[in-house]
């Protein structure tokens, strides 16, 4: 999996920031037959977490109601500069997550 991370470059201390994920994840339901009629096993991101400088920040429990390459956007309040760490687990039992730094103004 990968996935395409938007951090504003250098918020002001104290600034709502917005942050935005695109995991590449095929989300499959376990609803669908392949081309030779096997059924293709469930596997969708269930568990998602965004941690600012360890702080957990945001948390989501996704299903397979979410479409394929899921897009997760919300909100934080810029503290201080750090990393940002964000962090998903599927139904095959793959854990992956990403990391970008922020340096904040102020």
């Amino acid at each position: 999996m990968t996935a395409r991370i938007q951090v504003p470059a250098r918020p002001k201390r104290g600034e709502a920031i917005e942050l935005r994920i695109l995991i590449q994840h095929p989300m499959e339901p376990g609803y669908r037959r392949d081309e030779v009629g096997q059924e293709i096993p469930r596997n969708v991101i269930h568990a998602f977490v965004c941690r600012y400088n360890g702080v957990e920040v945001f948390r989501a429990d996704l299903s397979s109601g979410i479409s394929a390459n899921p897009y997760l956007r919300f909100y934080t309040v810029a503290e201080d500069s750090g990393e940002i760490e964000f962090a998903w687990s599927d139904d095959a039992g793959k854990q992956e997550s990403e990391r970008v730094a922020i340096v904040v103004d102020g």
